[in-house]
């Protein structure tokens, strides 16, 4: 029976992963979920200590990257202080206006993020006094720090999900 619990768990924490492409704290419900589960099932030993602890860390490096993903990006790209900020702003703004007014299944919280970045990082550049030229270099840097963050989020989940995916069966 055991085996049964585990098989669901694993396909709900799959579509847990597949939320986090919506900009939704995905990989944290594959955590509380597993967590939940070890604590169900505590005497049959489904999953250790140190298992919880590691994916619960890689959430957190998850939320981190995709967090400073713009910001890094526009700073790498030449931004001040206020453009990194803006990066942040405008990639907040931007998911959230993305996900209801870009279209395009799945991806409209993403496309969101990155052109809010990049329109945020311009903005702060621009009202901090910076030329064009380099408050659009540091807009593109923004919009694909960003772009690495979320993918980089994405890829820590499918990571989190392949390790309470093994150890669900490991003995």
């Amino acid at each position: 029976m055991l085996y049964l619990w585990s098989v669901i768990l694993i396909l709900l924490n799959a579509l847990w992963l597949v939320l986090v492409v919506f900009g939704l704290p995905g990989n944290w419900l594959i955590v509380i979920s597993t967590a939940l589960f070890a604590w169900w099932r505590w005497d049959d030993a489904a999953f250790s200590i140190y298992t919880l602890i590691f994916i619960t860390g890689l959430a957190v490096l998850g939320e981190l990257v995709e967090f400073f993903g713009g910001m890094a990006g526009a700073k790498r790209a030449g931004a001040g202080f206020r453009g990194s900020i803006g990066a942040i702003v405008g990639a907040i703004t931007g998911a959230i206006l993305g996900t209801f007014l870009i279209p395009v299944l799945l991806l409209g919280t993403l496309i969101g993020a990155c052109i809010g970045a990049g329109i945020g990082a311009w903005g702060f550049e621009l009202s901090a006094g910076r030329q064009t030229g380099k408050s659009i270099r540091s807009a593109l840097g923004a919009g694909l720090g960003e772009f690495l963050g979320i993918t980089s989020k994405f890829a820590l989940g499918v990571l989190i999900w392949l390790i309470v995916a093994v150890a669900a069966f490991w003995p």
